[in-house]
């Protein structure tokens, strides 16, 4: 769901704080037979040869590049991203008009990992403009009766959220949701009405859960504030979330603080035990060199005229707000590659470099751990990736 607080949260904190670094070598090859099927194929090397095999379908067409060397590196790359305005949900569901009886999207997504022979798999249905119904379960012997099956059924309206699950593990109730305080996307200001001027947004979420097998609940709160395309200074976000029955509190701060650069810090804390926890996190791009040239006016009359227009442009375009340069980023393809660093208080480190090699991205990143000094290097490894 496009306005979700958990999930745009946990997914700017995952890539700033908690990414992955390879292990060994791992060559990841995928394709787009048609505009509705697509395959991946892995292959590692991390003690045992390992690998996995997955397929997807989806009924809608996908008319996105698939070419590992034609996609930008921003859109496949985890890292900050900017949350939008609210939009107002579609007043017809999409379909595709070739499907027999006119069959609402549906997305089926399956994978087999090898050796363990663990099974995951997806189906995804599209219900209404404003609902769809997710279901997600995975086969394992390791795991308990052999495998979990967890159903989703999600309604985004835009200036609310909500979504409610079962899972098989422990029969899991629960319920989330997310309002966004502001105007409503579904009632936009007549033409007498002034425009919105909102630089930014705050949201209130929760969620309950409940085990009817083994009698226990929870529940946990979060509220976020985060700035929108109109804010001219600095892109930010901060969120705040409690778990009253746990004890945990936690605090998190992403900002974009440069055209190529974007930092993130977390910061734990339970009431019950008085342990804290802190992390930091930070991301730079590199772009490629480009060839800056100057042009040189001589003479007068309407040529010179034209270049004081020119260069009065170019200041006027150096003038503008910081807003509009860091709107540019998703649409720079320029960017040749992304370092990203963590760091948290008991020193362990991880450093990760993505970016291309003609047509293979790569993958390569370390993790250290400064404290166990006959062991500090924890984790080397290397990702090659190729789409056709």
């Amino acid at each position: 769901m496009g306005n979700g607080l958990s999930t745009k949260t946990k997914s700017r904190r995952i890539a700033l704080l908690f990414f992955d670094t390879p292990r060994g070598l791992r060559l990841n090859v995928s394709s787009l037979a048609s505009q509705n099927f697509a395959s991946s194929y892995t292959l590692g090397s991390v003690g045992l040869v390992d690998g996995s095999l997955s397929y997807l379908y989806s009924s809608l067409a996908v008319h996105e590049r698939s070419r590992s060397g034609d996609l930008s590196l921003r859109n496949i790359v985890q890292g900050y991203r900017f949350l939008q305005e609210l939009r107002k949900p579609e007043s017809k569901l999409v379909t595709n008009p070739k499907a027999p009886h006119n069959r609402k999207p549906t997305l089926l997504y399956g994978r087999l990992y090898l050796p363990q022979s663990t099974l995951e798999a997806l189906y995804l249905r599209r219900l209404s403009p404003t609902k769809q119904f997710k279901l997600s379960c995975v086969s394992d012997s390791a795991l308990h009766r052999g495998g979990a099956l967890l159903a989703l059924l999600q309604q985004d309206n835009g200036k609310f959220s909500t979504e409610y699950l079962y899972s098989t593990d422990s029969a899991l109730l629960g319920l989330r949701g997310l309002y966004n305080f502001g105007p409503d996307p579904r009632n936009p200001s007549g033409p007498d009405d002034p425009p919105d001027q909102l630089y930014g947004r705050f949201s209130a979420g929760a969620e309950l859960y409940y085990g009817l097998l083994n009698k226990s609940g929870g529940m946990s709160t979060g509220i976020r504030f985060t700035t929108l395309p109109k804010h001219a200074g600095f892109p930010y976000t901060m969120t705040l979330t409690l778990n009253p029955l746990m004890g945990n509190l936690s605090s998190t701060y992403a900002v974009k603080a440069g055209r190529n650069i974007a930092l993130c810090s977390q910061f734990d804390f339970n009431f019950y035990s008085y342990e804290s926890d802190l992390r930091l996190g930070c991301e730079l791009w590199r772009r490629r060199p480009r060839l800056q040239q100057s042009v040189v006016v001589v003479g007068g009359g309407q040529e010179n005229g034209g270049g004081e227009v020119a260069l009065a442009q170019d200041e006027a375009a150096l003038r503008g707000n910081s807003s509009s340069i860091f709107r540019r980023d998703d649409a720079d393809n320029d960017v040749s590659g992304v370092l990203k660093a963590r760091w948290d208080q008991n020193w362990r480190i991880g450093l990760l470099w993505e970016g291309r090699i003609k047509e293979l991205l790569f993958s390569l990143g370390a993790s250290f751990d400064l404290q166990r000094r006959q062991q500090i290097f924890q984790a080397v490894g290397l990702e090659l990736q190729y789409s056709s």
